[in-house]
């Protein structure tokens, strides 16, 4: 068996139906236990993102939010929308807008958690968190070797998935887009890639946030806006791709009612590689926020999902079906009653991926459509790999912050620093097949452990939910002390609380603790 082979069982084993029902059954599950929340404080999420603090130890709201998109928005926007409609059908967009509108929930559970349980890292000052963290913290005081293990094993397999296993697929699509659209050899665009990244990932994490909150809704705006023209020069196309799409959901028409399972395998799949939601990286970026209360990012980040995959991911499945540019999952092409205009579509020597969509575009804008798709692609996929960085950088944080010799902990960064740039080198020059199959096993390893891990800790995300509602209710600016709702091992917050009635601006459920 070859080293493809071996990749190709991994990740079917992993991404089994299985796993495709536990992110559709867990998001389901938090949606009826948060109330809907999704659709209830779409007017909270919005309001935090207009209205955040920041500090000088903690992002805004905001920048919390692009950091966290940054790592959302990339590869599995533009060749994962792709590849999805290409094996799945148009169906699987439907998958993909189910599993956020599902998935916003879990993250928002996944999310506050992020922040109930985050930390300060004493050398830098800033906030870290993550799953690793709150595995270990929310039963420590009952099972404490349980929950430190199931912490240490998270935070290592992503480190070797935000090191190893992803990076690549985004560097394989920008190099990819780059080469079709230009020209440009696939090495010259790793050897641009590694030098740009160095810079970046030594400035830390506000030089991340500062980066990702300038780059990433910039080009997000352009990329929608441009789908939105192409939506209007189709115009009387549009109930024809709502059409493939609901029909080949549901298996209604006849020629896709054979690959049903496929929509809802690829969609679920593609859109998780998406959005992220349950994957446990939100998580990381929701940490860094400032806020008083960790419900407001669980908000934000729940608007992140969204963001995601009903905006971005939407405008990429737009331009594919309303320009007929898509294929089988066999590579032949789709019956040309079913795509734009009955014409013919993609031709079948175009592998799934950038190249639908830089087809689609050049469809409608003669020779710009590859430009335009590898800048996008470029900005997309750079700020990823950097979110990326940041993850592994804080698992690797959480596993050596009680190393006493931190020069030997700052070696250990920058073997981590090393690993991400030759990850990304070899990935720019590899086959996107390969890219693909590691970055699924990446994203899938993560998921089983963090959704199957956040189901047993769902109860001081719901608790903090619950406190954020009553406060609000009330009239005030919902403010945090575990304590007052029995959370236990939220040090931080804790802190802070005592701080607050120090001077006299504790949230009302820590006086009435104390009072």
């Amino acid at each position: 068996m070859t080293f493809a082979d071996r990749i190709t069982a991994a990740n079917e084993l992993i991404w089994s139906i299985p796993l495709i029902a536990l992110c559709l059954l867990a998001g389901l599950y938090f949606s009826f236990r948060t109330g809907f929340l999704q659709v209830r404080h779409i007017p909270d999420m919005l309001n935090q993102l207009k209205k955040g603090e920041k500090s000088q130890d903690g992002t805004s709201s905001f920048q919390s939010l692009m950091m966290s998109l940054a790592g959302r928005v990339g590869m599995g926007n533009i060749g994962g929308v792709a590849t999805a409609i290409a094996f799945g059908g148009p169906g699987a967009v439907f998958w993909m807008w189910t599993s956020a509108f599902l998935g916003a929930a879990t993250s928002f559970v996944e999310c506050t958690l992020g922040q109930i349980y985050k930390e300060k890292d004493p050398d830098t000052g800033e906030y870290r968190g993550g799953p690793a963290y709150y595995f270990e913290k929310a039963y420590r005081h009952k099972a404490k070797g349980l929950s430190l293990g199931y912490g240490i094993l998270f935070a290592f397999v992503t480190i070797l998935a935000m090191s190893f296993f992803l990076p690549g697929v985004q560097a394989n699509g920008m190099a990819s887009a780059i080469d079709t659209a230009w020209g440009v050899p696939t090495w010259v665009t790793a050897i641009g890639l590694v030098i740009l990244l160095g810079f970046i990932v030594i400035g830390g994490v506000k030089r991340i946030a500062n980066f990702a909150v300038v780059v990433v809704p910039a080009m997000a705006l352009i990329y929608i806006a441009i789908a939105l023209v192409v939506l209007f020069l189709n115009f009387s196309d549009i109930p024809r791709v709502f059409s493939l799409i609901f029909g080949s959901a549901f298996g209604a028409q006849p020629v896709f009612g054979a690959i049903l399972g496929l929509a809802v395998k690829w969609g679920v799949q593609r859109g998780i590689y998406s959005n992220e939601a349950g994957q446990g990286t939100g998580p990381h970026a929701a940490a860094a926020a400032e806020v008083s209360h960790p419900a407001k990012q669980g908000f934000a980040q729940s608007f992140a999902v969204y963001v995601d995959t009903l905006f971005v991911c939407s405008a990429t499945a737009f331009i594919i079906l309303s320009t007929g540019m898509f294929n089988t999952f066999a590579g032949e092409a789709w019956p040309g009653e079913l795509i734009h205009a009955g014409e013919g579509g993609l031709s079948t020597d175009v592998e799934p991926g950038p190249g639908f969509v830089q087809q689609g575009l050049d469809s409608v804008f003669p020779g710009a459509g590859p430009s335009f798709i590898a800048v996008a692609l470029a900005f997309f996929a750079f700020t990823t790999i950097v979110a990326y960085y940041y993850m592994a950088e804080t698992n690797l944080n959480y596993l050596t912050r009680k190393m006493t010799n931190r020069l030997a902990a700052r070696a250990i960064q920058r073997a981590l620093q090393a690993l991400v740039l030759v990850s990304v080198a070899y990935g720019a020059v590899t086959t996107a097949g390969a890219a693909w199959g590691l970055g699924d096993i990446g994203v899938g390893s993560m998921a089983w452990l963090n959704i199957v891990g956040i189901l047993f800790l769902q109860g001081p995300a719901l608790k903090a939910l619950k406190d954020y509602r009553a406060q609000k209710k009330a009239g005030l600016d919902p403010q945090f002390d575990p304590r007052a709702l029995g959370i236990e091992n939220a040090t931080f917050w804790e802190l802070r609380a005592d701080k607050q009635l120090q001077s006299g601006h504790a949230g009302p459920a820590a006086q009435g603790e104390r009072g």
